[in-house]
């Protein structure tokens, strides 16, 4: 176990920050990361809660891209100033005013520009994050007299839309909850679930968690009195449940592509009995894009 504690903090002791830079454009001052670099740049953050999207030229020249709304209307200046600095030679008509969108875009355009340019983007609509994660539990699903809490790990691989921070996602997770000598009781569970993001910042998001399917390998010891005789008995079991487990969760952004994640799960079931005890089902964890 100090091993997996060891090797949990090496963890999350790994990071690398991405570099933002300060801007001064049109008299504001804008710290903005650097999306696409080549002979058109990509520049680009989220300020006061608004993604906002900058080009740059060679000539060092930074126009923010718009797409204001005028009677109702979308202008989408940002189509025209991207025709004339590209000369029309990629076409806007289906781009859209999004990070991935407009970084596809550009370093398509680069591709094209220049020879020597060395594409970084990746081609994938899909985003996936592969997290691990350790914390305790009280199994508030099983018998529990005295509220016992084991420990627990896992992993997940979360996936959602590479084209914006998608408030959707779903994610496949595997965890297991030790046995201890107060509650002879462990199981592996290999589980699928759908997540909601209700706040969703690029540094910070919110989001509850339901799991819809569940299979469980369990092991654990029955204790039966039957007319003042103690008798206890070995069970392993395999279930498969459709039991929509509800939790919250939290992923803060440490680096360009990695999060700190904490949990509170299982605080009710659909299709499960809660045995008496209110959940006490915590962890925290590291997750990073791949």
């Amino acid at each position: 176990m100090k091993k997996i504690i060891f090797i949990f903090c090496f963890i999350l002791s790994v990071s690398f920050l991405q570099a933002q830079e300060s801007y001064t454009i049109n008299g504001e001052t804008l710290e903005l990361k650097t999306e696409v670099d080549g002979q058109l740049d990509l520049l680009w953050n989220i300020i006061d809660g608004k993604y906002r999207y900058f080009v740059r030229t060679e000539d060092n020249t930074i126009t923010e891209l718009k797409n204001t709304k005028t009677d109702r209307k979308f202008q989408e200046e940002y189509k025209t100033l991207l025709n004339e600095l590209t000369n029309n030679s990629t076409s806007t008509k289906h781009l859209n005013l999004t990070l991935f969108s407009l970084k596809e875009y550009i370093d398509t355009y680069n591709i094209s520009a220049d020879s020597n340019y060395e594409t970084n983007v990746s081609r994938s609509k899909f985003q996936f994050r592969i997290g691990v994660f350790g914390g305790m539990t009280n199994s508030p699903f099983i018998k529990n007299p005295n509220n016992e809490k084991t420990p627990l790990f896992g992993a997940e691989l979360e996936i959602l839309e590479a084209e914006r921070i998608s408030r959707h996602a779903i994610f496949m997770q595997l965890k297991h909850v030790l046995e201890q000598d107060d509650l002879k009781y462990s199981t592996t569970e290999i589980s699928l679930g759908y997540r909601f993001r209700v706040i969703n910042k690029e540094t910070f998001s919110l989001y509850a968690n339901m799991k819809f399917a569940t299979l469980n390998f369990s092991n654990g010891t029955v204790v039966t009195d039957l007319d003042g005789t103690i008798s206890t008995e070995e069970r392993s079991e395999t279930s498969f449940d459709v039991p929509f487990i509800f939790g919250i969760g939290a992923d803060i952004n440490v680096s360009k592509n990695s999060f700190i994640t904490l949990a509170y799960n299982e605080l009710f079931a659909l299709f499960l009995d809660n045995q008496g005890n209110f959940s006490t089902d915590f962890s925290i964890g590291y997750k990073f894009k791949l």
